[in-house]
């Protein structure tokens, strides 16, 4: 018979089998914590080499790290330095040397299964300190066809960048522009995926006018060859900008729109609103808002606006024209401003101090308008060239209607009616101006009211301080037709002909200075235009024997 510990003795075969098992496992264990062992003393050069290959996969060029470290406290904590990302090959051989993406600093984690998992997931990298420059055109189409791939894999996927203080900067080989410069200040893309555009959400720092720029919306897909040529399109929203960072202007400005193009040609649609914009030469708040379309070339820095369609206070208007890149001085400004009817007070209260305006009138201008680099106020530096012409004419002191009121009597030939409080009459305007150092200079003024004319050239300045025209009035009525009293009619009759010129009744010699509050209305029968000055000048040099 067997016995009770016998019986209980599990077989011997059944014993080995258990012992090899656990033998196996051991041995499985320790291959395990020798691979992990090794693997952890690697894990900076493995991530290092999977960074690397990602990267120079991802834009088929030459990729530089720096430093990467890894800590494997919770999962695996990653950081870099000194990450940088070349242009293709071709593209640096044509002299686009600079990387083509510089980022100071990047950090993310992955679970510590990315070591052993490829590809390796990471949700969202960050990145500060990051340069992007686009190559020039010029160089990106000299370089030669390179059909050629780097090879490696991508062994590394992220769901999200976030990225704090980065410069989108867009390069030119033109001798006479800047790069055209973007500074960022935060950005978030999504999804960023190597075949398909990214999702943003951006803030820019506008220098001038000072604030930031929120903009939502599509990146890429990323163009390996033509970096420029990368798609981007969105949204924007830039609120509370403070003009006063403009010398010579204020106003707070903000602005909303849209833009689709490429990271070098960008066409944008938009509406501003600054409901108290200002002139330093009045600091009289107007309300300006304007709808506009433009076109940023990166290619040069200029911005080219087809049209902008304005309104200052009750005045529409329209321009057209560019903002153009000098490189090492600052941009120009130039537009071409066409007003149909506008209302002229609205532009003298934004421009002149003397309030209210001298006069109120419809007014329709076409004008070129320029503002050079420099750091002078834009009033200062602003010049006008063009023509104008005022309808309706109503001067807003008394005094001076009257004196246009009695001078229309007086050249219709009833000087008894030539009184204060006469009725108003109607009068218009044409004239051609340029303008330069806060000041108006009208080489041509033609004024017409019934019964005459007055035709004037001369100066006015934008402060109200300078008024000063000389030239000609011209009336149906005789002179001594004009005067009141019967004695000195008579007196005057046999100098009529003298003042009779050109088939009017009498051309009369005049001048118009002072102030807007006080101008002076007088006889200028000494005055000599500028070419009587000039020819002067050369009689006064024959005379004297001097040759120049």
């Amino acid at each position: 018979m067997v016995n009770e510990e016998t019986a209980a003795r599990p077989p011997l075969k059944r014993r080995g089998v258990w012992r090899w098992i656990a033998i196996g496992a051991l041995i499985v264990l320790a291959v395990l914590i020798v691979v992990g062992n090794i693997m952890v003393h690697r894990a900076g050069p493995i991530l290092k080499g999977r960074v690397i290959d990602t990267l120079s996969t991802r834009f088929n060029s030459r990729v530089e790290l720096d430093t990467l470290d890894v800590s494997l406290m919770q999962g695996l904590q990653v950081s870099g330095t000194g990450l940088r990302i070349y242009a293709p090959d071709d593209v640096v051989a044509a002299g686009a040397t600079e990387p083509l993406i510089a980022m100071e600093h990047f950090r993310f984690h992955a679970p510590l299964s990315g070591l052993f998992v490829k590809p390796t997931h990471v949700g969202t990298v960050y990145v500060s300190g990051m340069e992007i420059h686009i190559p020039p055109r010029e160089a990106r189409a000299a370089a030669p066809p390179n059909p050629h791939k780097k090879k490696g894999k991508i062994e590394i996927l992220v769901d999200q960048i976030e990225v704090e203080n980065s410069h989108l900067i867009i390069g030119t080989f033109k001798p006479d522009k800047d790069p055209k410069h973007f500074e960022l200040q935060h950005i978030r893309m999504r999804d960023v995926g190597p075949d398909r555009p990214w999702k943003y959400d951006a803030v820019l720092v506008n220098a001038i006018p000072k604030g930031d720029i929120h903009a939502t919306g599509d990146f890429g897909p990323w163009n390996n060859e033509e970096p420029g040529d990368s798609l981007v399109n969105g949204n924007y929203t830039f609120d509370n900008a403070d003009l006063g960072t403009i010398k010579g202007i204020g106003g707070m400005l903000s602005s909303t729109g849209k833009f689709d193009g490429q990271l070098d040609r960008i066409v944008a649609d938009g509406v501003t609103h600054t409901p108290n914009f200002t002139l330093d030469t009045a600091d009289y708040p107007m309300p300006l808002e304007t709808t506009f379309h433009a076109i940023i070339d990166g290619t040069s820095g200029d911005t080219y606006l087809q049209p902008v369609n304005a309104k200052l206070g009750d005045s529409e208007f329209s321009c057209a024209g560019a903002v153009v890149n000098v490189k090492g001085k600052g941009h120009i400004t130039d537009l071409d401003i066409n007003i149909p009817n506008g209302h002229l007070r609205d532009f003298l209260m934004l421009a002149v101090k003397t309030k209210p305006p001298i006069m109120q009138s419809n007014i329709g201008m076409k004008m070129h308008l320029r503002i050079p680099y420099g750091k002078e106020s834009v009033t200062k530096k602003l010049e006008m060239n063009g023509g104008f012409t005022l309808r309706n004419i109503h001067f807003t002191n008394p005094k001076v209607q009257d004196k246009v009121d009695m001078l229309s009597l007086r050249a219709q030939g009833d000087p008894k009616a030539a009184k204060p409080g006469a009725p108003d009459v109607s009068s218009n305007m044409q004239g051609k101006l340029v303008s330069r150092n806060g000041r108006l200079e009208f080489s041509t003024l033609h004024y017409t009211l019934p019964g005459g004319e007055v035709n004037l050239q001369g100066t006015y300045s934008m402060d109200g301080k300078q008024f000063d025209f000389f030239g000609k009035v011209r009336t149906e009525a005789k002179l001594s037709e004009m005067i009141a009293s019967k004695w000195k009619s008579f007196l005057l009759k046999p100098v009529d002909p003298f003042f009779h010129h050109n088939g009017a009744g009498a051309e009369i010699p005049v001048k118009i200075t002072g102030t807007e509050d006080e101008p002076h209305f007088g006889l200028d029968l000494h005055h000599k235009s500028p070419d009587e000055q000039n020819k002067h000048k050369d009689d006064a040099t024959k005379d004297s024997g001097v040759v120049m």
